[in-house]
């Protein structure tokens, strides 16, 4: 509750401040023959020369003027992209807002799959450190998995799916940080509580090498070998390369062979 009070509020802000920055918006000529097409041109070209309170003001004027205009679709793209070019939490806002309305008002547009895209992407840009809150990492994978699933022909979708992963792997690094707390604090049960939840839970984490290892190494330590060898052999057959290869072949030596000795 706090958090969507919070989020209302610097909404409110942000939109106020928007209101102040566009008060001087750029007309038209009188008698321009096409003046949705002029406000749409000088709107795209100071958008693509990062002048993004001028570009603003060029797409807010088509957008509330021309209602039935060809490009008020496109000119509210562009607004969505000025906020995101601004780089600030505030904008961060009030891009996905125009990027939300976007998908709401023109569902079947041609490039839907460009306002998910960028929708996600402003949640993605405001994902903290594995130690921090991850609330806008959450929010960055389901709205990459939505345009993943659902726009799967965009010729965005390899950045997409790029960018998700690194979503994926942010989430990650934040349960395998407590893992391995937990491991370097010798509570083992706590440890293999985590890491085993996150194993499950995404099976293509990148650093999924260290997972197995420190997993297994807590079983070990708890006297579950039957469920670490297992483990440290994935390793060996996922990873080439890996920080933790070396030990992980001696701990297969050392573990089958202690199977023999219990055989004979």
């Amino acid at each position: 509750m706090v958090t969507f009070t919070r989020g209302l509020t610097v909404l409110a802000l942000a939109i106020a401040a928007a209101g102040c920055a566009s008060g001087s918006a750029r007309k038209p000529p009188t008698g321009t023959p096409e003046p949705d097409k002029f406000l749409f041109e000088r709107g795209t070209d100071a958008l693509n020369n990062k002048h993004w309170v001028v570009a603003r003001e060029y797409f807010r004027q088509l957008v509330d003027t021309y209602p039935q205009s060809q490009y008020r679709a496109d000119a509210k793209l562009g607004l969505g992209d000025t906020y995101l070019g601004e780089n600030t939490p505030e904008n961060y806002v009030l891009a996905i807002n125009e990027f939300r309305e976007f998908l709401s008002f023109y569902p079947t547009n041609p490039r839907a799959d460009y306002a998910q895209y960028k929708l996600a992407m402003a949640h993605f840009y405001q994902m903290r450190k594995p130690e921090r809150d991850q609330s806008e990492t959450r929010e960055a994978i389901a709205a990459l998995q939505t345009f993943v699933d659902r726009y799967p022909r965009s010729p965005l979708i390899d950045e997409g799916r790029k960018h998700l992963r690194e979503a994926k792997d942010r989430l990650d690094d934040s349960d395998y940080r407590v893992g391995l707390f937990y491991y370097r604090a010798k509570w083992y049960p706590g440890a293999v509580d985590r890491l085993k939840a996150l194993k499950e839970r995404d099976p293509e984490y990148s650093r999924r090498d260290a997972v197995y290892y420190y997993l297994a190494e807590s079983y070990v330590a708890v006297k579950k070998e039957a469920e670490a060898l297992p483990l440290y052999e994935q390793l060996v057959k996922e990873f080439e390369q890996s920080e933790f290869l070396d030990a992980t072949k001696k701990r297969i030596e050392e573990l089958k062979g202690s199977v023999v000795e219990k055989e004979s």
